[in-house]
């Protein structure tokens, strides 16, 4: 909760609260989650991490948790997103797409129609042990680019950004918004002095 607070107080317009994962900092329990998502409503959009990736588990992941808006970090089939989107009218979905190369693109077309945003990181779902978010890399923003301009919906920017490149990504890419973790944490907790410098750096562009 202290660093729910943290960060709308240095100007978060959403917080993330991240559900089980198979790798990855900031992992919290559902109830703690639901509890942040109580307190912030109506301050700041609530963003449930999710690595599910049926609908049926999303939903009651959703259900347990009271967000209102879901990101999905791994890859979802476009009948499972109707299906959550028919059953969850009211809460916001954004779909993370990993970017490695042109199959980024295609993806992130496919998905466009049935999600409210889409999320550009740099995980790899296709390991043994899935990345799926918080690793602290980038990836070929000229790509991430190439994307927000051949897509009609929001498009968020995440991986590996941090106060020394945040105002370059934004350049670059456009983005609908900015997505961090790694790059204010230390110690797997969010700092304080490096989140009002990557917000400075924001705020100055």
């Amino acid at each position: 909760m202290e660093e729910a607070i943290l960060a709308v107080n240095n100007g978060a317009n959403a917080i993330g609260l991240v559900g089980q994962m198979p790798s990855g900092p900031g992992i919290i329990g559902d109830d703690l989650i639901c509890e942040i998502a109580l307190e912030m409503k109506g301050i700041v959009d609530t963003f449930l991490l999710t690595s599910e990736t049926s609908a049926r588990d999303i939903i009651s992941h959703a259900q347990r948790t009271g967000t209102n808006t879901l990101q999905l970090v791994d890859r979802v089939t476009v009948r499972d997103l109707k299906d959550i989107k028919a059953a969850l009218p009211d809460v916001h979905i954004i779909q993370v797409v990993h970017v490695h190369g042109d199959e980024s693109l295609k993806e992130a077309r496919l998905v466009q129609s049935w999600v409210d945003a889409i999320l550009l990181d740099s995980g790899n779902p296709k390991l043994a042990i899935r990345t799926l978010g918080g690793t602290g890399n980038t990836h070929n923003w000229n790509i991430s680019r190439q994307i927000v301009d051949e897509v009609d919906i929001p498009v968020y920017l995440a991986g590996g950004i941090k106060k020394e490149n945040v105002q370059e990504a934004i350049k670059i890419v456009q983005p609908f918004g900015i997505d961090l973790c790694s790059g204010v944490r230390v110690h797997d907790n969010l700092d304080a002095i490096k989140l009002k410098d990557f917000m400075k750096q924001v705020q100055e562009f």
